[in-house]
């Protein structure tokens, strides 16, 4: 299994009422694009969350996330969520609704 695809469905059903959502298979694991923007992505044992980096301090008191690192640099904007955290609806509904309301002033990536 490339990716968590009980998480992927839960996810999934949290954005039925969103019109514009695409599911794409990149990195190992299944990123779902709303507006043609990355928003979240589900991984073997965790969640990427794109979302605004000032929210980070607010997040200091939540529990099972990190900053996504890549090349061995921090990626602004890209936490990435243990699935533990995210067995519960509320908690996922959390970081769900936290992608999406980021979405509309996230940067669409350039179209080749």
């Amino acid at each position: 299994m490339k990716y968590n695809e009980t998480l992927a469905l839960r996810v999934a059903e949290c954005l039925m009422h969103i019109q514009d959502v695409e599911e794409k298979e990149m990195f190992s694991g299944l990123v779902f694009m709303v507006n043609g923007k990355m928003c979240i992505g589900v991984s073997k044992e965790s969640m990427m969350v794109r979302l605004d980096p000032d929210e980070l301090e607010k997040l200091s008191d939540k529990d099972g996330w990190q900053q996504m690192v890549m090349g061995g640099r921090p990626m602004r904007g890209y936490i990435s969520v243990s699935e533990d955290v995210l067995s519960r609806n509320d908690e996922l509904n959390f970081w769900v609704n936290l992608a999406l309301a980021f979405n509309p002033f996230a940067k669409a990536s350039k179209k080749k």
